[in-house]
């Protein structure tokens, strides 16, 4: 049963929770906080120093353990056959000169003999006996002459080569392997040699070894942890730095970067990543940039296919709408460039907002004048409603601000408004392109609004017979324009009526 099931039931059984078991019963078994101690370890944070730490840790020693099991299970053996081989040596070097001296009963000569092995390593003791058992020469002097006691507890009896042996426990617990061979004269028996070797010899060379494996183990284990938290540290160091800015990125910080000069993969990966913050940066100047002339539903429409049409040129219907200053070449001439750049800013700020405010585009600033398109690049068949309606709003904001202001921009703005066949799209350069319009329809409405006095709005006849039963106008005389062969009609707008379905 899971945690949250456990603490759905706290209420039935306070302080405890009910424990669901194979037979279908409840019973308050488990204690909350003994829950609530599992429920932290599952959600544990453990850093990866410390996972890589312990994973090398462990590798190690089972490295260790397996390497010293089979080294030692190896040097045990070889020091028992060696054991064997030296107690098969003293047995026959033993055996091959005791039959003269055994055989004269010459006993000083068989004590030498054995003395002689009283300093081989690992000897516990060689034995010497006659047909009838009785100890001739033993390394313990006090034993000669006494009867040989039988061996008792003998284990892993073998023989080999007229050699026998076996194991025996001795009353102090040491354990003993014993070799013994017939002592023969022309094939008639003397009596007998016995050799043992002490196994315990072999243990404590074993244990010697296993105290030294031990050490180096732990040296090898202690430096492990050492180099696993060094490389810990080496790959957790570079991951945090990432995680921190990949927090930054989010907050928007696209301007952070990753500081790592180093040679392998983490040095790629930061390489990237701040190679991503600065596209990232870039689109969001794009972004911001290109948003201050459209509005934000066209914005997203570009920049989720910046591939598409939109870039290509391409014949749309839409409606142009022009301003520019009346008197601003003489007033620029006669007035600080930094009171100019402020009053141009206020003025093309407030056509700009109106411009986005009822879906068109801030296509460029030229010189005083502001070019604002409407329809394109997304289609609205009001287009030109949007446009007059984007005008006279314009309008109505300049003349307030200007009587709340020194600026004396503000109330000298005239406004051209066209409507016609356009043909827009990426122009320029590989170096520099520019999204724009163009053609016979952006011409008149420049000259409309060249026509325009200060605070007027001039309109086309194709934008009059769009919006006729909103607007209110005065007809103007018959215009000739340049680059038009025929006259063409304008109309100074007046107002704009107000209808049912206006909101």
């Amino acid at each position: 049963m899971r945690i949250s099931e456990y603490l759905s039931r706290v209420k039935s059984c306070p302080g405890y929770i009910y424990k669901k078991i194979n037979t279908a019963k409840n019973a308050c078994k488990l204690p909350l906080g003994q829950i609530l101690v599992k429920k932290k370890l599952l959600h544990l944070r453990i850093p990866i120093r410390v996972k890589l730490s312990i994973a090398i840790t462990f590798i190690i020693w089972l490295t260790i353990v397996i390497l010293s099991f089979v080294i030692l299970t190896r040097q045990k053996e070889q020091l028992y056959l060696q054991t064997i081989k030296t107690g098969q040596v003293s047995l026959n070097y033993f055996t091959n000169n005791a039959s003269i001296p055994l055989l004269n009963d010459d006993i000083l000569r068989l004590n030498r003999l054995i003395k002689e092995a009283a300093s081989v390593e690992g000897l516990l003791y060689a034995i010497i006996v006659d047909r009838n058992q009785v100890i001739k020469a033993h390394t313990d002097h006090t034993k000669i002459g006494t009867t040989l006691e039988t061996f008792e507890n003998a284990e892993n009896v073998k023989s080999d080569k007229n050699i026998n042996y076996f194991n025996y426990t001795l009353s102090s617990g040491m354990q003993v392997l014993n070799l013994s061979r017939t002592v023969t004269f022309k094939e008639k028996e003397l009596g007998a040699v016995h050799v043992g070797i002490s196994l315990d010899f072999i243990k404590n060379l074993i244990y010697k070894e296993s105290v030294s494996i031990l050490v180096i183990s732990l040296f090898i284990i202690l430096s492990g942890i050492l180099i696993a938290i060094l490389l810990g540290i080496g790959f957790s160091r570079p991951i945090s730095k990432l995680v921190t800015a990949t927090k930054e990125i989010g907050k928007g910080n696209f301007q952070y970067r990753l500081d790592m000069a180093r040679k392998d993969e983490f040095g790629d990966l930061a390489e990237s990543f701040n190679y991503m913050a600065t596209e990232l940066w870039k689109k969001l100047l794009i972004q911001k940039s290109f948003g201050s002339y459209v509005s934000p539903e066209v914005l997203n429409m570009i920049l989720s296919h910046p591939n598409d049409v939109w870039l290509k040129g391409t014949r749309s219907e839409a409606s142009i709408l022009f301003t520019d200053i009346r008197g601003f070449a003489a007033y620029s001439e006669s007035t600080n460039p930094e009171e100019v750049v402020e009053a141009l800013n206020e003025y093309f700020a407030i056509a700009t907002q109106f411009i986005l405010e009822y879906g068109g585009y801030v296509d460029k600033f030229i010189g005083d004048a502001v070019l604002g398109v409407f329809g394109i690049p997304i289609f609205r068949a009001d287009h030109a409603e949007r446009a007059v309606k984007a005008a006279v709003a314009m309008q109505k904001e300049f003349q307030h601000q200007a009587g709340q202001n020194k600026n004396p921009f503000l109330s000298k703005i005239g406004i051209g408004i066209n409507s016609g066949v356009v043909v827009s799209g990426n122009l320029g350069s590989q170096v520099k392109m520019e999204y724009t319009v163009i053609g016979d329809s952006v011409n008149v409405a420049s000259r409309l609004n060249s026509m325009a006095g200060p605070g007027e709005i001039i309109i086309s006849k194709s934008i009059y017979e769009f919006t006729k039963d909103m607007v209110s106008v005065k007809a103007l005389p018959p215009q000739k324009i340049k680059g038009k062969s025929g006259l063409i009609e304008a109309f100074q707008l007046v107002d704009i009526k107000k209808r049912q379905d206006d909101t």
